[in-house]
């Protein structure tokens, strides 16, 4: 297939750049994979989709302040984003200046956080930050900024700091949100609880790679960017027990499916702790997640090829036309989706691109 398959016309007024106030307010898109069959809901509603022992995935990551602004010694102004925190005091980080920084330089960070640049690793440089005492996240919660998504077109507000969060957000490391997981509010959790619907918990730390465009034609092409991810034996024994009694299992976001789908590429579901690139389009045969709630992904865009082959390439394209049509709202703080998988028996084969656990 090729990228253009992918496109849609979006207005920009559709793009929604600030959260509604209620979380769980949200509207609810549900396509059936199978069917193609539309339903427009709340989001609250997700509690009458789901039944007594499914089984919901959360990613529990957190995002952290990692995008800062500063200079380098000449004077040069650079804007600096995370990509991903090594150890205490080192980072891999994308960097934006009229001249790329050498091996050595010194970097100032607005508020006076120090850094120098130690090495470059094709498009990231790795950074070494003078801290006296205290973790790098200590640091970037008191320097850094939220790393909004580029298509929002404003800078951070204070209020982001919790609401570019989820409810249940445990591990800091994502430098964007695992955005279908911000609709759940508290309220809604403890009723999904209460409906005996079981929960567990995956980590992916999310990069800025996932706002990478494709820049081939076919999309076999590509390669994925990729991003550590945390697999735990009690959620494998969770789904486990899900598959066994028959009930389905829940993926809150693409984060979410990309865990379950890397941590069961052998056919049976097995603890994961490293990296994944794993890149599902139409073709994949998903062998874990049965249900997937994701909100509206950018054209062209590796997301949107997930949840084609997830609930089909035709229902997902003609959903995104209705979408537009119905002005649901778009991207990180838009609405969301509840997709049901594409089961038809012609959907097979294997589609996917993977590294395995370090």
């Amino acid at each position: 297939m090729q990228v253009k398959d992918f496109h849609f016309d979006l207005p920009d007024d559709l793009i929604a750049r600030y959260p509604l106030e209620k979380r769980s307010d949200s509207r609810l898109f549900c396509v059936d994979g199978n069917s193609g069959e539309f339903q427009h809901r709340q989001f609250f509603e997700v509690l009458d989709l789901l039944e007594p022992g499914d089984l919901v995935v959360f990613n529990n990551t957190r995002v952290i302040p990692a995008r800062m602004f500063g200079e380098k010694s000449s004077g040069g102004k650079i804007e600096v984003l995370i990509e991903r925190v090594l150890d205490e005091r080192s980072a891999l980080a994308h960097i934006r200046s009229s001249r790329s920084p050498k091996p050595g330089a010194e970097l100032t960070m607005d508020g006076g956080l120090k850094a120098t640049m130690v090495a470059r690793h094709d498009d990231l440089f790795e950074l070494e930050f003078d801290l006296p005492e205290g973790h790098l996240i200590e640091a970037l919660e008191q320097f850094g900024h939220m790393p909004l998504p580029p298509y929002m077109k404003r800078e951070d507000e204070l209020f982001d700091r919790e609401r570019y969060q989820t409810v249940y957000n445990e591990k800091p490391g994502a430098v964007a949100a695992p955005t279908a997981g911000l609709h759940f509010d508290a309220a809604l959790l403890s009723k999904l609880e209460e409906k005996g619907v079981n929960k567990a918990f995956v980590t992916l730390h999310v990069g800025a790679g996932t706002f990478r465009p494709v820049k081939v034609d076919n999309i076999q092409d590509h390669k994925m960017h990729a991003e550590y991810i945390e697999v735990p034996e009690n959620v494998c024994q969770a789904v486990r027990d899900t598959k066994a009694r028959g009930k389905r299992v829940l993926a809150v976001g693409t984060t979410s499916v990309r865990c379950l789908e890397t941590a069961s590429k052998s056919g049976d579901i097995e603890p994961f702790f490293g990296d994944t690139d794993i890149f599902i389009f139409p073709g994949y045969e998903f062998r874990t997640v049965d249900l997937l709630i994701t909100n509206f992904h950018l054209p062209e865009s590796t997301l949107l090829m997930l949840v084609s082959a997830f609930a089909g390439y035709e229902h997902m394209m003609a959903a995104y036309t209705e979408a537009v049509e119905q002005r649901y709202r778009f991207f990180s703080y838009g609405d969301a989706m509840f997709l049901s998988k594409k089961t038809d028996s012609n959907v097979t084969g294997l589609t996917e691109k993977t590294v395995t656990s370090l």
